[in-house]
């Protein structure tokens, strides 16, 4: 062990790898913070035992931590044994754990074993010491109750916003506050909310899953609260609803920004309440459920809009969790790709998953990617699949993942559109259909304008009539589409 800055430790620093602990070195020295170095979590704990046994009067600084960041992967003592037993000994001191290898396990694990924060290797180290500062000052940590096995539910990756998620999802392990998740198509959202009821208090308990959007509005009620016999036409029997069946456990809403505005008056009266009837019912219902909700739409844009209750919108939106598009993680893939190749041949009974080249990677790490993580697996099968050798080559991929065209030199074809954008609706059309999402030339063509005239009034400087002229529609017309 080492120790640093005229022997006066304060951050203890545990980690098996030398380079790791070099580096923490010059960062604390440089930062003036006091601090004492471990090989590994063994040595912690001896440094644990050593000041309970020696007798107050006689104990020096630094023989107790005012914060310990710790490794979570380490030979012998791991880095959630050592949490777990540190814990014991020092309740009040923050643990700030460090990983190689970010996953949901191992966020849930920190947070529910008492840990403050959760990070990832390769770190910067000056956001890193600003963070150790902030948890030096005076602070009361508390455990959580352990949990069971957990999945990772094909939460992968490394980039900040994923690593983002997982905390959250750790932090909310020990709550039952409903939970927003937005973020387009395909972006993983269900996953999250089945991650976010698996590592609950309530894990054992149902997690009902509805789609909103698929559902006709006149049929939507029965489905969320059940009904009577004979409540319509048709109630032959009485029929329980997604809120008893989720009785105890959690109530995914998916596609919420589709519900109708009289059904969202009685969703509210359910979250405010904790009661309500079935359709044509007259006894009380109450309900113990965790609703998480989810949309790809701009809810508070449709608050304004009039098209979604405000009250209703801050009831759900208590934890808001943001899935960023593949695009803008694109240091994930690598991982996610593997991952997904080596599930597509262990369900198709091969004996070994395909390789991707480096400029096949490459490529994939460029893409655009407009079906996100779901279009990303599909593809993963599909190469599984398709591709003859054991190692994919650029050549063997998918024509929307191929270089983007050039654009045409002549005056003749320059003046047509590009056809990026053409294939990129191609495929924004196709997943909404795969995906069975309704009113399909609805929502493109509203998308369509908003992106048109938005770009028109960004290259302007917001002049309107300038912007109608290059786009060549009235003015009038882009008022009333900005105001819509």
């Amino acid at each position: 062990m080492a120790y640093g800055l005229n022997d006066r430790p304060t951050v203890w620093v545990v980690d098996d790898d030398k380079s790791i602990r070099w580096v923490l070195d010059k960062a604390l020295q440089k930062s003036r913070l006091p601090y004492r170095m471990f090989a590994d979590g063994q040595e912690v704990l001896d440094a644990l035992n050593h000041w309970t046994r020696t007798p107050e009067n006689m104990r020096q600084a630094g023989d107790y931590p005012a914060l310990l960041l710790s490794d979570i992967r380490m030979p012998g003592v791991s880095g959630i044994s050592l949490l777990r037993d540190f814990k014991q000994f020092a309740p009040d001191v923050p643990v700030v754990m460090m990983t190689a290898h970010a996953d949901l396990e191992n966020a849930v694990s920190t947070f529910q074993e008492g840990a403050a924060e959760y990070i990832a290797k390769p770190f910067d180290t000056e956001e890193l010491m600003a963070l150790l500062k902030r948890f030096l000052q005076p602070v009361t940590q508390t455990t959580t109750e352990s949990t069971s096995e957990q999945t990772q539910f094909g939460l992968l990756g490394q980039s900040p916003a994923i690593l983002q998620i997982l905390r959250t999802i750790g932090r909310l392990s020990a709550t039952q506050v409903n939970v927003l998740l937005t973020g387009e198509t395909g972006t993983g959202k269900e996953l999250v909310a089945r991650a976010i009821h698996a590592t609950s208090r309530g894990h054992d308990a149902p997690f009902v899953a509805i789609s909103t959007a698929a559902i006709p509005a006149h049929m939507l009620e029965s489905e969320l609260f059940g009904h009577e016999k004979g409540a319509f036409v048709g109630a032959s029997q009485m029929r329980a609803g997604r809120f008893e069946e989720a009785a105890g456990g959690t109530l995914f809403l998916d596609e919420i920004g589709d519900m109708p505005l009289d059904l969202q008056a009685r969703l509210l009266r359910v979250l405010s309440e904790g009661v309500y009837y079935r359709v044509g019912g007259n006894a009380l219902i109450k309900t113990n459920v965790r609703i998480i909700a989810a949309t790809h739409q701009n809810l508070a844009a449709r608050v304004e809009q009039g098209l979604f209750r405000s009250d209703l919108y801050h009831r759900l939106n208590v934890i808001g969790i943001h899935l960023p598009p593949l695009r803008e993680r694109a240091e994930d893939i690598p991982l996610l790709m593997q991952h997904f190749l080596q599930q597509a041949a262990h369900d198709l009974g091969l004996s070994a998953a395909k390789i991707l080249s480096e400029s096949a990677m490459n490529i994939c790490q460029k893409a655009t990617w407009l079906g996100n993580v779901r279009q990303l697996d599909n593809v993963c099968r599909w190469l599984t699949v398709m591709t003859p050798t054991q190692i994919i080559n650029e050549n063997d991929l998918p024509n929307e993942l191929s270089a983007l065209p050039a654009l045409p030199q002549d005056s003749e074809a320059a003046s047509q559109p590009s056809v990026y954008w053409q294939e990129a609706l191609r495929l924004a059309v196709t997943q909404a259909l795969t995906d069975k999402q309704p009113a399909v030339m609805l929502k493109m063509q509203e998308q369509f304008e908003q992106v048109v005239i938005g770009e028109a009034l960004k290259f302007t400087h917001n002049h309107r009539q300038k912007a109608a002229e290059l786009l060549g529609i009235g003015r009038n017309t882009i008022t009333r589409k900005v105001r819509d």
